[in-house]
């Protein structure tokens, strides 16, 4: 087996999680798999995991040899794909990433209509809370909802999300309507563990030139899944401060209103993220078309 093929044995046990999961994938023997292992760690003559037969486990010179490992696989794949021509059909395995809640409502099901227009094509939809190196994690689209610092990343306008306040009705009958940032101090607040919206909730300035207005509330909650955040404040336990798009259907139905909509803090850019030149490549070219237009459509839809 040679050095690229190990390169693969290796990056597929760390998607799939064991080796006997790469084996399933790649097709290859347990002894195969071990093998391909065992050659790259005497190739880089240090141990790149540590191995027990329920789990691997990426050491510290594993990591690094990890991220290379993904750049070379990649830029191996787009240079094969192109030399095939750019109306090759898309074909491979398509990488995408996404905050939790918006690829669970709003890309999955754009993945799964994608996927069936597009039968040569797998997808891999890695949904985390984080920042993901594209390059080190060998992802060819992200969705971000951030102002963007400057990269050679290509990035896709999709549009914007509001940070919004919102609560139940029956709770706003129960305990009032703030009227302004500073009543949040007196009632009952719902914080997500997140920077954008843990005790301190940041507003604008009163009046132009002036400082940013700071609350500290004082959660009865604190949850790390904002969907727990949303279905307590559902439930009427408190007010919650969750980005426009995850409550839309909450808005919609009546379930949750909003509060404070003349205080809200400029709203944050959404995109569509590729490392450079990915965007040649057919699989990711053709889902870029396919789920941009729509994405646009749902990220321009006012919610309240």
């Amino acid at each position: 087996m040679d050095r690229l093929e190990a390169m693969r044995v290796f990056v597929s046990a760390l998607d799939e999680g064991s080796l006997a999961g790469a084996g399933r994938r790649l097709g290859r023997s347990a002894p195969a798999v071990t093998r391909a292992i065992n050659a790259l760690e005497g190739h880089v003559g240090a141990r790149l995991l540590d191995r027990t037969t329920r789990m691997i486990r990426l050491t510290e010179s594993g990591e690094r040899y990890a991220a290379a490992c993904r750049r070379v696989l990649v830029d191996l794949e787009e240079a094969e794909l192109q030399a095939a021509g750019e109306r090759a059909a898309p074909r491979g395995l398509l990488t995408l990433t996404a905050p939790v809640v918006a690829g669970t409502r709003l890309l999955r099901p754009l993945v799964d209509a994608f996927l069936d227009e597009q039968p040569e094509v797998q997808v891999r939809l890695l949904l985390l809370d984080r920042v993901v190196s594209l390059l080190d994690e060998g992802v060819d689209l992200a969705l971000r909802i951030a102002h963007l610092p400057d990269s050679s990343l290509i990035a896709l306008r999709i549009g914007s999300v509001r940070q919004i306040v919102c609560a139940a009705p029956s709770y706003l009958a129960q305990y009032g309507v703030p009227q302004e940032p500073g009543d949040l101090a007196g009632h009952r607040c719902i914080a997500q563990i997140h920077p954008l919206a843990g005790e301190l909730w940041t507003f604008p300035p009163k009046a132009e030139g002036g400082r940013p207005r700071q609350v500290r509330v004082k959660p009865r909650l604190m949850a790390s899944s904002v969907e727990a955040a949303i279905a307590s404040a559902v439930d009427g336990h408190g007010l919650v401060r969750p980005l426009c798009y995850q409550v839309a259907d909450e808005v919609r139905s009546g379930r949750l209103r909003l509060v404070l909509t003349d205080c809200e803090p400029e709203a944050l850019p959404v995109h569509l993220v590729a490392p450079e030149g990915r965007l040649s490549v057919a699989k990711v070219r053709a889902f870029a078309d396919f789920a941009l237009p729509k994405l646009k459509a749902r990220f321009a839809e006012r919610v309240g």
